[in-house]
């Protein structure tokens, strides 16, 4: 099996050539299910009758011909995909591990069986069910004492290929004595061993918890040791490291420090190494260690030649090369300066150029648009270069392609080229040609394929005019509301999101179309969702309804007022922070309206109640820590009590007698400037409407 950037150093599955007393058989193609039967004939159980060790001629023929055909079932399945779901279907893992368990199997037996255990679990998740629920793994530890080495290597062996798997059992180092027989792993004199612990580690070592204790124990230091070792140790070796250090500001602190920085400067050399999967471990290590410590990678020399050694690793061929754009991605996610650096070493030509060389089937493709999509994340020449190539009828292609990695990749790169009204309107993508398909894979069977199509038509949707008309005549407005109602948290929220930068500017007469289409009911309970993300977006979507028309605002205090007592009881339950300030814009905005809509906010934040005693959540925002909670809340008060006249006079005397008007009074120093000059608005207007006993 292929190495992964991801998981360590995986195993190869070797085949054995077959003994001269095995090739007869070999040679004739014995049929898996002959074998599976002869395995289990020659099975502990059949051979028991004959004695244990030291049996006569009958046991000895048995186990023999049990070793025969473990042999040849090993050397049939390995790196032969059919062959091990075939001999799953025929039962034989049972059989295999069997042989494991068995106290009188001959060490030539548990070479085959753990050998042939090991190939069932690499890269089949069939397979290494299987393993698992046969209760391989606490057969092969135990072999790992075993007297003898050739035991003890295809025990190790075995291990590290079930440890590859995402299914086997996490190995807590922190439980029991977990971490002593790691550590003694770790010593052994038998590479395997080691590096079978290096595997444990990567597979294992997720908490921050785990990654303490592990630091503590010194084993980076052990870890960094064993480079000297084979190359398979050593890029298992440099896998751990990363997973001891990741997302971890005190191990990776730890780690960049040890030796006074000897350490550190131990791996960067790997950069050279002429091993072009040592080279990729290297770079995801040290990107590792660059995000969990940044204040311990600050050498602009190492960035940029980590960014140039991962464009050179893309032209490797299988999984390092499938797997370098990836880390390219993760190292220059988020981060203008090297979103900056990879554009002048001309990584969107270089990316560009392999996409389009490679066929879009292919794992390099998929990660190869990724790294694309980030790198027009931030930078308009990126976005501005990509669509000077050929690639962007290769994205529109890959919205259509049959597999699902493809269209969320390709739907990425078009949620980052569309963050740019100019490069949309440059003409190399027209309206139809890029929303048609969006649409249509709204309605994708894979979700993650739905959300990612939700990210491209959100950036799409904000501020172009001519791109939102086409959106709104294509029928994604009734798709968009059909999965705001989705069981799918992240679809509720991307549906929602999109809605609301559709209706960003929108005419009246659109907005009337897409509250017709979202209905005021639905309109409602999204206000009241379970997520508080969702409330947020949703009531920024209404926020966007009643902004720049003054007529908006019957949508929200009309049909009975459900929409803006969906919204009061949001406010009056203090949510999110997020909710509260949407929903004091939307208050705001609707406070600018009427007499009619400014009395429909004070019932809201002024409610008739019997008990009194309960002061009003304004209050309360006011004395808010977030600026912009009192920001927006100063904004709802300014317009309620302007312009001049005998009714703002009356709310300005409900406001101050509720404590809302005496709590702005005590912002007037507020370290905000935004809410002081507010502050000072909202003091003026009340002076200015009220009488000259008042204040």
């Amino acid at each position: 099996m292929p190495a992964t950037a991801s998981g360590g150093a995986r195993p190869e599955e070797a085949a054995e050539a077959p003994s001269a007393s095995t090739s007869a058989s070999v040679c004739m193609g014995t049929r898996p299910e002959e074998l599976a039967a002869r395995l289990a004939a020659a099975g502990p159980a059949a051979g028991a009758g004959a004695g244990c060790v030291g049996a006569g001629a009958g046991g000895a023929e048995v186990e023999h011909e049990r070793v025969r055909a473990l042999r040849e079932i090993k050397n049939q399945i390995i790196g032969n995909r059919t062959k091990k779901l075939l001999y799953l279907r025929l039962g034989a893992v049972p059989a295999v591990v069997a042989a494991l368990a068995s106290p009188v199997s001959s060490p030539a037996a548990l070479v085959q069986a753990a050998a042939a255990a090991g190939s069932f679990a690499c890269g089949v998740d069939d397979g290494a069910r299987a393993v698992l629920d046969a209760g391989a793994v606490g057969h092969l530890t135990r072999l790992l004492a075993h007297p003898d080495e050739k035991v003890v290597d295809a025990s190790a062996r075995a291990l590290r290929m079930i440890y590859q798997s995402r299914l086997a059992p996490k190995f807590d180092v922190n439980i029991g004595k977990n971490m002593d027989f790691v550590l003694s792993l770790l010593n052994s004199e038998n590479e395997n061993v080691t590096e079978l612990a290096a595997t444990i580690i990567s597979h294992s070592c997720e908490s921050s918890a785990e990654q303490l204790s592990l630091c503590s124990a010194g084993v980076p230091q052990k870890l960094i040791s064993l480079f000297g070792g084979s190359m398979n140790l050593r890029d298992a070796c440099l896998d751990s490291i990363t997973a001891i250090i990741r997302n971890n500001r005190e191990t990776a602190s730890r780690f960049a420090s040890m030796d006074h920085g000897k350490v550190f400067r131990s791996v960067v050399g790997l950069i050279h190494d002429r091993s072009p999967r040592t080279r990729l471990l290297t770079c995801l290590c040290l990107i590792a260690l660059g995000h969990a410590s940044p204040c311990h990678f600050q050498d602009k020399q190492i960035k940029t030649k980590l960014i140039m050694v991962l464009l050179e690793l893309i032209e490797e061929p299988g999984q390092v090369g499938d797997e370098a754009p990836l880390a390219l991605t993760t190292l220059i996610k988020d981060s203008l300066e090297l979103q900056k650096q990879a554009l002048m070493t001309n990584a969107v030509e270089k990316l560009s150029s392999h996409l389009l060389a490679n066929p879009l089937e292919t794992r390099r493709a998929v990660t190869i648009l990724l790294a694309l999509s980030e790198l027009c994340s931030k930078l308009e020449e990126s976005r501005s270069q990509l669509m000077s190539v050929e690639v962007s009828t290769l994205i529109l292609e890959a919205l259509k392609h049959d597999w699902a990695d493809i269209r969320v990749a390709a739907c990425s790169c078009l949620k980052n080229i569309s963050r740019s009204p100019k490069v949309l309107s440059g003409g190399r993508l027209s309206c139809d040609t890029v929303i048609a398909p969006l649409v249509q894979l709204l309605c994708d069977s894979s979700t993650s394929v739905q959300v990612a199509a939700l990210g491209a038509i959100c950036n799409i949707a904000v501020n172009l005019t001519p791109w939102k008309t086409v959106l709104l005549h294509s029928g994604a407005v009734s798709q968009l509301v059909h999965l705001s109602k989705s069981m799918d948290p992240t679809l509720r929220l991307k549906s929602v999101w999109a809605l609301r930068n559709i209706m960003f500017l929108l005419s009246p007469k659109d907005k009337d179309f897409v509250v017709k289409e979202l209905t005021l009911s639905t309109l409602s309970s999204l206000i009241c969702d379970s997520e508080h993300f969702v409330q947020e977006q949703t009531l920024a979507l209404v926020h966007n309804l009643v902004d720049g028309y003054l007529e908006s605002a019957n949508y929200v205090i009309g049909e009975d007022g459900m929409v803006i007592d969906a919204i009061s009881r949001q406010l009056n339950n203090a949510s999110a922070p997020g909710v509260c300030i949407q929903g004091m814009f939307v208050l705001a905005n609707i406070a600018a309206g009427n007499e009619l809509s400014k009395e429909a906010v004070m019932r809201v934040i002024l409610p008739h109640r019997t008990d009194c005693v309960k002061p009003t959540f304004v209050v309360k925002f006011l004395q808010s820590k977030d600026k912009q909670l009192r920001v927006a809340t100063l904004w709802c008060l300014l317009n309620l009590i302007y312009p001049k006249c005998d009714a703002s006079s009356g709310r300005v005397v409900r406001l101050q007698n509720s404590g809302v008007i005496p709590q702005v009074k005590n912002m007037i120093n507020d370290p905000c400037l935004d809410c002081k000059l507010r502050v000072r608005m909202v003091l003026e207007h009340c002076v200015d409407n009220a009488d000259d006993c008042f204040m």
